[in-house]
């Protein structure tokens, strides 16, 4: 079994010891002495007067099984629009909704700047594309040239 200081209580669960109310200016010592104490018993839970490291992580363990359940719970209130108790396609649909489409990434290589992007223009971005990124200049792309020019890319 580990024993543990009572100030390592406030470290072994989320309740601290010396939480405070909101607006009070102090709490006497009994007070917090009061709540470490509670806090260990709630904890030891076979009652031996020591927290051993089982106990202390499955405190831990419920702790966190209770946050994710009432944050699961709050998800699915928030999806369910109609609170019927089921989250419909369209409800589901709404919490992520498909990226709008944008050609603006494509319309860089419109040279001319008339809108619409020509075979010629398309071309030329490729080969340049195609130069950056043969770094020995043999004609050939490989992987490692392909890895290089993405980890020097500003969008990576």
């Amino acid at each position: 079994m580990v024993r543990i200081a009572l100030f390592a209580l406030a470290l072994a669960a989320p309740a601290l010891a010396f939480a405070q109310p909101a607006g009070v200016q102090s709490v006497p010592r009994a007070k917090i002495v009061a709540n470490a104490e509670a806090e260990f018993a709630r904890v030891d839970a076979n009652k031996d007067g020591q927290m051993s490291r089982a106990e202390i992580e499955n405190t831990q363990a419920a702790i966190i099984t209770a946050r994710v359940d009432a944050n699961n719970k709050a998800a699915f209130a928030q999806l369910d629009g109609d609170k019927n108790g089921q989250i419909s396609p369209s409800e589901f649909a709404k919490a992520s909704p498909a990226p709008k489409p944008d050609a603006s990434t494509v319309l860089r290589v419109d040279t001319n700047k008339d809108g619409q992007v020509s075979l010629a223009e398309h071309r030329n971005a490729t080969i340049e594309t195609f130069t950056k990124i043969d770094a020995d200049k043999d004609g050939q792309i490989t992987a490692a040239e392909v890895q290089a020019a993405n980890k020097k890319s500003p969008s990576r």
